[in-house]
């Protein structure tokens, strides 16, 4: 077979969500399958890091894609363009992205809706650009892959797709979290938090993140509690930030509330964990991958009860709703006042986490190409 695959989201030391979940399929989805041949489509100069096995074929098409414009000129031009060329038997679009019309099977992996239910949370012409395509996309799709039964139900209600054509492919966890000698917690708060013990969240500092419950949230605990704990914010910004800095301002946080910005690996995984605990309270998430890399870790979870989220920790975590700052509050004096809890919480995080690993991924997408190509 000969499978082209959108891999614009393969990028140098920037990959988050769904760059991880093309890495961690594609490279294990193209060594353990040599007889087939792909090609993997950029849109800008790649690191060769991304070329796993002897079997891809790198292509770069402009222009680089990154605006809704640009969207629609890679996709609609440069790709269809491609594809019609080629007509290979699948293409494989990890984002979601297809060119409509393109002569050939296509499988995106819509990973959320989240532009329906929370439009002001993109700029507005990106909402406006993925309301009126990914309905199209779906439509158009062979099959459909997805990351939780959240989201597969979601696009089943929303664009009236046959839940038969859509299969649920989990993400993993990276190999790098993993647990922390009490040495290396210290170490670890010594360059981040001052020695202090911290709650950290990870991820973009992404409107969807709620981040601005949570350091309200926070300036609750603190208050109640007279902690010395610490906010770590673990992630790059994304935009609003002048907001988040207003609520800290506000409830004089200055300096309890630590950036990080974006992390090395290897930082992020001494910093997720060497926390007391993930509190991670997004009010929309298609999976939410730090709880499954904070179980690796064995920090316990504080996370909303909304979406994908109780679906994905299971047992390993307390619930809260994401627009309750009292229950958030709670939920941190109960896990800072408690280590019976936090132990309890990461005994049923070890077991909550086989369900997820990215060799099971990988198997779970190739089987879904296969089911594709199959199609008449």
């Amino acid at each position: 077979m000969q499978i082209v695959v959108n891999t614009r989201l393969l990028l140098k030391d920037r990959l988050e969500g769904m760059g991880w979940f093309a890495y961690q399929t594609l490279k294990r989805i193209t060594i353990n399958n040599p007889k087939h041949h792909f090609v993997f489509l950029f849109d800008r100069p790649f690191d060769e890091s991304f070329i796993f096995s002897d079997n891809i074929t790198p292509v770069i098409l402009s222009p680089q894609a990154r605006h809704p414009v640009l969207y629609y000129i890679w996709f609609q031009h440069s790709v269809k363009s491609l594809l019609n060329k080629m007509q290979p038997d699948v293409f494989l679009s990890p984002d979601g992205f297809l060119s409509l019309g393109a002569r050939c099977k296509q499988l995106p992996v819509i990973h959320d809706l989240n532009f329906i239910h929370h439009p002001k949370d993109l700029k507005w012409l990106t909402g406006k650009y993925y309301n009126y395509y990914f309905p199209k996309y779906a439509r158009e799709a062979s099959r459909i892959a997805t990351v939780s039964q959240f989201s597969k139900q979601e696009i089943v209600s929303s664009y009236q797709i046959s839940a038969d054509k859509i299969d649920v492919v989990y993400n993993g966890i990276n190999s790098f979290f993993k647990p922390l000698s009490e040495e290396e917690k210290l170490a670890t708060k010594q360059k981040f938090s001052s020695g202090k013990d911290y709650f950290v969240n990870v991820g973009s500092l992404h409107p969807r993140k709620n981040i601005l419950n949570l350091i309200r949230s926070f300036a609750a605990f603190k208050k109640e509690s007279q902690s010395e704990l610490k906010l770590l914010l673990a992630g790059p910004h994304f935009w609003g930030l002048t907001e988040i800095y207003s609520v800290i301002n506000e409830n004089h946080l200055k300096d309890e509330v630590v950036f990080t910005g974006r992390l090395s690996n290897e930082d992020l995984a001494s910093v997720l964990g060497s926390a007391l605990a993930l509190t991670f309270i997004p009010y929309y998430e298609g999976f939410g991958i730090p709880l499954v890399e904070a179980m690796q870790a064995q920090v316990p979870l504080i996370t909303s009860n909304v979406t994908s989220l109780p679906e994905v920790t299971g047992n390993a975590g307390l619930l809260v709703n994401p627009f309750n700052i009292d229950e958030i509050k709670n939920a941190m004096l109960r896990m800072y006042q408690d280590p019976l809890l936090r132990q309890d919480l990461i005994q049923k995080g070890n077991i909550q986490k086989e369900k997820f690993s990215w060799d099971k991924s990988a198997d779970l997408l190739w089987e879904c190409v296969l089911k594709t190509a199959s199609l008449s």
